[in-house]
């Protein structure tokens, strides 16, 4: 009996909010990140395996206009990026301090603003769609409207994206990695069944995958809600606590910063997609294609940033400044080891990873070659992403902001248009290709040197007066 009650116990505290103010940084912080990396894998084939289905079941047109979409939906999840971040700190930071009333408060806002903030781009997205598309010069016939129809499925679907994110968000920022890593895997190997059901079983093309994309969040988010109830010995679920307070003004002064950067980044992307849509159809499937592998190998990098912002807010809310120099330190050099080794492995399998969107060769020799250009990259990403974690995390989130706009805005959309134009002959009229990965890598590199001499320069250790 007692070994019965020592194994709940212990299975009890896995599934547990986890206090990342004690023990050792290294482990505290790989214990949140390796789980949350699973995790943000799992997401990532919700994308992938659409691309799979419509390459293998649709053709490569299909292919194009799913990646062609993605910049648009990128633009109006903006909102939703910039109060899960806003929520995420706050959620550490009143975990870290132990003050329940206060964490009741953002977790019952939180859900207010999630709800208000769904309809709106319920609405507004399905509005613009097709002139959005337009104006992306995407091709007529068969791509736009693939793109059309996924995209307005997914904003008429929305509510499930935004619930999501938000609640796991508010489960990690408790460091409760682990629960958010199960609801996502059990939703996506739901999304790989739909999508194959369908697309191969009832032929609905585009449409059915992006069906599929909503219903499969749509389940992870009620899952996430389950587990938030059963959560009492930590927070109270009650309605007053969903009635917006001052700490709404709180959540989006955090948060507005990272949703606008977010939302300028997805201009940038749609200018530089436009560019891409010039180049052809079968550039335009070759970008999704490499996008959707980098999608795996930014993994790293995101799973430790987050990591480092929840590791930096639990340690502040604690008052125990001393972790994060040491923190910092370890968590960057984890990030960049893992993002190199995630690099390596995609580098030695490239082509055959390429081949599973694909079955044409100039297909994937295109994308294998844009891949190899972004390689170094990614490391330097892995040093980016860990120390705007740690300014976010102790709630500057202003530096951060001002940094990826001035890397993705004033570097890559125009060096990205100059080597284009640059490069134009009899031959390409319409520039180089291999623009969209040079001006990319050009960004992540001088992203990489500005950021680490903010870190050093000491400015955000300002906001750590506030608490």
């Amino acid at each position: 009996m007692s070994e019965t009650k020592s194994f709940t116990a212990s299975l009890k505290a896995f599934f547990s909010p986890k206090d990342m103010s004690v023990g050792s940084p290294a482990l505290r912080i790989a214990e949140f990140a390796i789980p949350m990396l699973i995790g943000n894998i799992a997401q990532q084939l919700y994308n992938t395996v659409d691309t799979i289905v419509v390459g293998n079941y649709v053709g490569d047109g299909a292919i194009a206009a799913v990646g062609g979409a993605a910049p648009v939906l990128n633009l109006m999840l903006a909102l939703m990026i910039g109060l899960s971040t806003g929520v995420g700190i706050l959620v550490s930071q009143y975990f870290g301090a132990k003050n329940r009333e206060m964490l009741s408060t953002v977790i019952g806002n939180s859900i207010t603003l999630t709800a208000i903030g769904s309809l709106i781009i319920m609405a507004i997205g399905s509005v613009i769609t097709s002139p959005l598309l337009t104006l992306l010069k995407t091709p007529e016939g068969d791509i736009f409207r693939w793109s059309r129809d996924y995209l307005l499925v997914c904003f008429i679907g929305i509510v499930g994206m935004f619930y999501y994110n938000i609640l796991s968000g508010i489960l990690r920022g408790m460091g409760d990695s682990i629960s958010a890593l199960g609801f996502l895997l059990i939703s996506a190997v739901l999304n790989i069944f739909l999508d194959l059901l369908f697309v191969a079983g009832f032929g609905l093309e585009v449409f059915g995958v992006a069906l599929a994309t909503v219903i499969s969040q749509g389940v992870s988010a009620i899952c996430c809600y389950i587990k938030m109830l059963h959560m009492r010995e930590v927070f109270d679920i009650k309605l007053k606590y969903f009635k917006m307070t001052s700490i709404t003004k709180e959540t989006l002064r955090l948060g507005i910063p990272s949703g606008l950067t977010q939302a300028i980044f997805s201009v940038a992307m749609l200018v530089v997609q436009r560019l891409t849509n010039s180049f052809g159809d079968a550039v335009m499937a070759a970008n999704v294609v490499v996008m959707r592998v980098d999608g795996f190998a930014m993994m790293p990098n995101f799973s430790f940033g987050q990591a480092m912002t929840m590791y930096t807010g639990q340690n502040v809310g604690a008052k125990k400044f001393d972790r994060l120099k040491s923190g910092t330190v370890q968590g960057t050099v984890m990030a960049v080891s893992v993002s190199a080794f995630f690099l390596a492995l995609i580098l030695l399998f490239g082509h055959q990873l390429m081949g599973l969107f694909t079955d044409t060769e100039s297909l994937i020799e295109m994308s294998f070659g844009m891949m190899c250009i972004l390689a170094v990259g990614y490391v330097a990403m892995g040093v980016t992403q860990s120390l705007a974690g740690v300014m976010r995390g102790a709630g500057d989130t202003m530096t951060p902001m001002w940094l990826s706009l001035l890397t993705t805005v004033v570097m890559r959309v125009p060096l990205a248009y100059a080597i284009a134009e640059f490069t134009k002959t009899e031959a390409l009229p319409q520039g180089d290709y291999r623009c969209i990965p040079i001006s990319l890598l050009c960004s992540w590199i001088f992203g990489m040197l500005i950021h680490v001499a903010a870190f050093m320069s000491g400015r955000w250790k300002k906001h750590l007066l506030d608490y």
